[in-house]
């Protein structure tokens, strides 16, 4: 059985890599120039910064649990906090404690990256269509796996197929990551994060230099999805406004440097509890099943619909 896998994502590598582990052949293709998705950052001033998904947990009698141990196990994942801040319009209430997080010193990139290692993967390749049979861009394939937000899945899945009908019609929502740098730390040493309410532009701010263990003087704030939504035509404008929120909410001075990321579609508003889609060989996964959204939700979609298609070889 030959497996066409679309998008390099963790959901879409975690469906290779079952496939490639059992001996099935696989290939993987991606828009992009490199493994991610939305677990990508950017080197910014000489170090990787996590724009996309600020860290992953871990169910503690889940799968995803052994993978999680194996990347800390080798260096590539560390555990970061169980603790957050809270705050609201006015600044810091309150902690909220969790289960813990984990970063990596190589940006959770990097993860994907490691587990996507031995695969066939084609970077830099944008398909067109995935129609029936079925095929990608008229070439036949024994099965298809579309590892993609849904509206960018919309955009090749042939109309009225199975897998374009099972998409959601809700919609996604979009987030600007703004990543912020100072000559040296301001805030909290343990801060490690701040969960933000009722907050007109600030969701989340993530302290990446505890995220990734190396103590930078950088933070990067996630925006709102209204907020994100009235600026994704011009993301670099909206700037100004989340670093004067950021500086209100943590009473710091003006940042050296600042980079806005655009994410048009960051995070499901209501991911499925299905943990994946799959009718006449063309199966759907990510975040946007196996509810809630977060990155061990993507691993889980992508390694089931995986173990369903090899279940029916």
């Amino acid at each position: 059985m030959s497996t066409t896998v679309i998008g390099a994502g963790i959901s879409g590598v975690a469906a290779a890599r079952a496939l490639h582990d059992a001996g099935a052949p696989v290939q993987v293709l991606d828009r992009g120039r490199r493994p991610g998705g939305r677990m990508s950052g950017r080197e910014l001033q000489g170090r990787v910064v996590d724009l996309g998904a600020s860290y992953l947990t871990a169910s503690p009698d889940g799968p995803f649990a052994a993978v999680v141990a194996d990347w800390v196990d080798r260096g590539l994942a560390h555990p970061w906090t169980d603790t957050f801040a809270v705050a609201g319009p006015d600044g810091v209430t309150d902690r909220k404690t969790g289960p813990v997080r984990y970063g990596a010193a190589g940006g959770l990139r990097s993860l994907v990256t490691d587990l996507a290692r031995g695969l066939d993967l084609v970077a830099g390749h944008i398909v067109g269509e995935v129609g029936p049979g079925p095929t990608v861009d008229g070439s036949p394939a024994d099965a298809v796996v579309v590892a993609l937000p849904d509206p960018q899945a919309r955009r090749v899945l042939a109309p009225g197929s199975p897998a374009e009908q099972a998409l959601d019609p809700r919609g996604w929502q979009a987030t600007l990551a703004v990543a912020m740098g100072w000559p040296g730390r301001g805030w909290d040493a343990d801060l490690h994060g701040v969960f933000v309410n009722d907050h007109p532009v600030l969701e989340w701010v993530a302290d990446d230099g505890t995220r990734r263990g190396d103590g930078a003087p950088v933070l990067v704030a996630h925006t709102t999805g209204p907020f994100a939504t009235d600026h994704l035509g011009d993301p670099q404008a909206a700037g100004p406004a989340v670093v004067a929120a950021v500086r209100r909410l943590l009473d710091l001075p003006e940042p050296e440097w600042v980079h806005v990321h655009r994410w048009t579609f960051a995070k499901p508003t209501d991911p499925r509890s299905e943990p994946f889609h799959l009718a006449d060989g063309v199966g759907l996964c990510g975040d946007g099943w196996s509810a809630p959204s977060k990155v061990e939700s993507a691993w889980t979609s992508g390694t089931l619909l995986a173990q369903a298609l090899l279940a029916g070889r």
